[in-house]
């Protein structure tokens, strides 16, 4: 085992502080990995604060890793010295149930390994996440990124930007499709983003005039305040897909009345009760309401290539470690555009 610097939340009231991690020793399947970019992410929050009542501490978040292989086990010859990869929210799995069969590491039955605050089979205790200067993974849940993409926003890719991506693609999102992304932050700037690369017309749905400019410079090709009655009704039943972002609570209705005959809305935001749904809303155009989570690792390479090809990127905004607590501050207040990343060269210099 090895120590290595890292910042953790030692109780779920305290601010996040320098700390010293354990990794386990590099196994024939391993890759070592020097952490250059970590995104901070709103899970990481809810994690430190405990708000899911299942946090672990210490708490070392961080789930979107970026950084080059610095060390490969025997058996983990699909990855070389220098190379540049990523790691997301899951760093092992069971590989037997059939969600795993299937490549949907992300709902397997016997529980994914978490990034962070997961069960470590290896050192006992739970997982420490990349808000630290290296990490070790099994070669099966280590990430190639393309070389030709700006590598710091590249980060928020393994949680926002797959988060997006898989119901986009699971719904088979489409050229000609009308696409409404419900949220501008940061899940739904990148929703905008992908809908627009797959080719469908994208509507930003939301409460504020002052984000259309935004969503706009994004590729939504219109913008549609939810407030505004007349505007939703001239909207009613057209759209094919809506991708909801909203991170919180909060009454759908509205949203179904947008959707046409046999349309799907699918939430990626709220992970808590939403209000009642109207089951008219639903029964009298065949409509669906769905969720999704992340994505498998296959789906997620496949989402890095398809960045790599039509240049897709996170918006960002680099912090050093030493600002996380702020970064957090601001994450709440929906201060920042889109996502915070940290250089983590700030940790391994402090």
């Amino acid at each position: 085992m090895s120590q290595v610097k890292a910042y953790a939340a030692l109780t779920n009231d305290a601010d996040l502080v320098p700390h010293k991690i354990e990794r386990r020793n590099i196994k024939d399947t391993d890759v070592k990995i020097e952490i250059d970019f970590c995104g901070v992410c709103h899970s990481d929050i809810h994690q430190v604060r405990n708000d899911w009542k299942n946090s672990k501490y210490p708490v070392v978040p961080g789930h979107e890793i970026i950084g080059r292989v610095t060390e490969v086990g025997s058996k983990a010859n699909n990855f070389k010295v220098g190379d540049l990869v990523g790691v997301g929210c899951m760093v092992d799995s069971c590989r037997e149930c059939d969600s795993c069969k299937e490549n949907l590491e992300q709902y397997c039955e016997n529980g994914a390994t978490f990034t962070y605050n997961g069960v470590d089979k290896d050192l006992g205790g739970h997982t420490f996440g990349g808000y630290s200067e290296q990490i070790i993974v099994d070669k099966d849940f280590v990430l190639k990124v393309p070389e030709n993409l700006d590598t710091k926003a590249v980060a928020p890719l393994l949680c926002a930007g797959i988060t997006t991506w898989s119901p986009l693609r699971e719904w088979n999102v489409k050229k000609g499709d009308k696409v409404g992304v419900v949220g501008l932050g940061g899940l739904g700037h990148m929703g905008i983003k992908f809908a627009h690369a797959l080719g469908a017309k994208v509507i930003m749905i939301t409460t504020s005039p002052s984000k259309a400019e935004d969503a706009k410079s994004l590729g939504a090709d219109d913008v549609l305040i939810s407030k505004d009655t007349e505007e939703m009704k001239s909207h009613a039943n057209s759209f094919d897909f809506i991708l909801n972002t909203i991170p919180v609570g909060h009454d759908i209705n509205p949203y179904l009345g947008l959707l046409k005959r046999d349309g799907t809305m699918v939430l990626v935001g709220a992970i808590e009760p939403i209000d009642p749904v109207h089951g008219g809303a639903l029964v009298t155009g065949r409509k669906r309401v769905a969720g999704s989570l992340i994505g498998g690792i296959k789906e997620t390479q496949e989402m890095l290539d398809f960045c790599g090809e039509h240049n897709i990127v996170s918006d960002v905004e680099m912090i050093d470690i030493q600002n996380i607590n702020k970064a957090f501050d601001r994450v709440v207040k929906s201060d920042v555009k889109y996502r915070f990343v940290i250089d983590m060269k700030s940790l391994k210099e402090a």
